[in-house]
């Protein structure tokens, strides 16, 4: 057993050296700019003691079974988007011999709070037997009316979940899903191999209405440009670099 841990403190250093060396050099020859008060060394070493306890469907550990340039990839992904592990903004799933770091609404909230035009942003679950109601503003635009919690559903299955976006002008801007509109956006994620859900299911529905606002918040806002990239910097990065060697 030392001599695995010995073998994956290894891995993890040699990459987190080379990722490390790799954002230097975007900083240097890309402009590359990652968030005010973030350290990615920080990061990257919470990240390397999150990875040793992250394992394969199979019980292999990720940093053996997985591919180095899948880890380099998902920590270099983390980095650019200005997550931190230790802070749960983030964490890691293995897929086959593949590593892919996965934002949680942790993670989705320090991003769009980052957005000069938002001033707050939140998700709430709704158990069966909470009092929940929705209505419209005078555009038409759902909003939530009452939203009444109790402690003693909250062990009760989830019926729902709903994320707002408070905006600097003064509007709220709502997004409201059902548990059957859940359902399906889990459904279509690979995330379903590792029963994901089942075992974080608050917080994975709070993470899926999240996810649905900010791209409600991406079409509708000025922002869109800025906020695209916040949500999904390191794609965002790699379609600038393939346009400038195209043009």
């Amino acid at each position: 057993m030392d001599n695995h841990l010995a073998m994956q403190n290894q891995q993890s250093r040699g990459i987190i050296e080379k990722v490390s060396d790799r954002i230097e050099a975007m900083k240097d020859e890309e402009g590359l700019a990652l968030p005010a008060n973030y350290s990615a060394q920080n990061a990257l070493q919470a990240a390397a003691l999150k990875l040793q306890s992250v394992k394969g469907r199979d019980g292999r550990p990720a940093l053996t079974s997985c591919t180095q340039a899948s880890v380099a990839t998902a920590l270099l992904d983390m980095v650019i988007q200005g997550l931190s592990p230790a802070k749960n903004q983030c964490y890691f799933i293995v897929y086959g011999n593949e590593l892919q770091m996965q934002r949680s609404y942790f993670g989705t909230i320090a991003a769009l709070k980052r957005l000069d035009s938002v001033e707050d942003i939140d998700a709430q679950v709704i158990h069966q037997g909470d009092e929940f109601e929705i209505g419209a503003d005078e555009t038409g635009h759902i909003i939530v009316t009452k939203f009444k919690p109790s402690f003693a559903n909250l062990d009760k299955p989830i019926k729902g979940a709903f994320a707002f976006i408070k905006l600097t002008n003064g509007r709220t801007a709502y997004t409201v899903m059902t548990k059957a509109q859940i359902d399906v956006s889990w459904s279509q994620s690979r995330n379903r191999q590792n029963k994901v859900q089942d075992k974080f299911s608050d917080e994975m529905a709070k993470r899926t209405v999240i996810n649905s606002a900010a791209k409600m918040f991406i079409n509708t806002s000025d922002d869109s440009d800025l906020l695209t990239g916040m949500v999904n910097p390191l794609v965002a990065h790699l379609m600038r670099r393939r346009n400038a060697h195209t043009s």
